[in-house]
């Protein structure tokens, strides 16, 4: 691979990490309760991009997209997830302000801190798992970057630590970030949209991808 190829890749991966998505959601939403759960978060969505380059790698990936009716159970069951996502979010921020409206900071942050680093790690790796826009990257864009005549299933590990590593160094970027402002963050009124606008969003991912994938 040249270098202006693996730059060329490397600007893809820059372009995605920044879009926000399921990922960037948790991760916000962890650090506003800690700032080592976000990066959990963030970490475990890396791990969930490497796994989708080993199964891309070992073939297995290319398999389950000739299955179309796997394929498409898989992308429904990342819809669910999304949806549960959102929904569990919403729920638990509404419980929180309900328990303690007296300490905001900490009634905002109480649910999020019970689920702990594990909790928070395995959050992120099932979001991207179950994200079939990640798995439609790894099929359809990383096979166009994997030099010609060479070892296919290196490179395609090559690029996926590659695209793993952008994505948790922004991720891990934004958990600092949040976990700096988290003041501001907590503020009743800033708590109450952000929960309202993350875990909409979840759940609308999850729904469409629903949708979309029942349409096929």
């Amino acid at each position: 691979m040249t270098l202006a190829s693996f730059a060329a890749f490397s600007g893809l991966c820059v372009l995605l990490a920044v879009t926000p998505g399921p990922d960037t959601f948790l991760a916000l939403r962890f650090s506003m309760a800690r700032r080592a759960a976000g990066i959990a978060s963030g970490l475990g969505s890396s791990v969930g991009s490497i796994a989708w380059a080993a199964l891309v790698a070992a073939g297995l990936a290319a398999l389950l997209e000739q299955s179309a009716e796997l394929y498409r159970v898989v992308k429904i069951v990342g819809g669910l997830y999304l949806v549960y996502l959102g929904i569990s979010t919403f729920i638990r921020a509404r419980r929180s302000r309900a328990r303690s409206a007296e300490n905001r900071p900490h009634a905002a942050a109480v649910t999020v801190r019970g689920l702990g680093i594990r909790q928070a790690f395995a959050a992120g790796m099932a979001s991207t798992l179950l994200n079939p826009k990640v798995g439609l990257f790894f099929l359809a864009i990383v096979p166009q970057f994997v030099p010609a005549h060479q070892a296919t299933a290196g490179w395609t590990l090559i690029l996926g630590v590659t695209f793993a590593v952008i994505g948790g160094i922004y991720l891990t970027v934004i958990a600092f970030v949040a976990s700096r402002v988290t003041g501001w963050l907590n503020r009743p009124a800033v708590t109450k949209w952000l929960e309202r606008i993350s875990s909409g969003v979840l759940a609308a991912l999850g729904i469409g991808t629903i949708v979309l994938s029942a349409q096929e």
